[in-house]
């Protein structure tokens, strides 16, 4: 599984700054712009000027990364 069109990442968390990317480049989000409470690997959505975290989207993203993880520990075994 694969999704399909290009999100908004956050890559780390410095400060009250969430470091993000999207279509590979790299820009910062004051937090207070954040809905929730923002972390690392969590998928924004910008509506307005307000940054709202899917959470869908986030476990969707997480579920494909574990499952490209296991791929590189056990040899493409699954």
């Amino acid at each position: 599984m694969k999704l399909s069109k290009a999100y908004i990442i956050i890559d780390r968390i410095e400060d009250n700054i969430a470091v993000c990317e999207v279509n590979e480049e790299i820009f910062k989000i004051n937090v207070n712009n954040i809905e929730g409470v923002p972390k690392e690997g969590d998928v924004l959505v910008k509506k307005d000027s307000i940054y709202y975290i899917d959470r869908d989207l986030t476990n969707k993203r997480k579920s494909i990364v574990e499952d490209l993880m296991k791929g590189m520990w056990n040899d493409g075994e699954k």
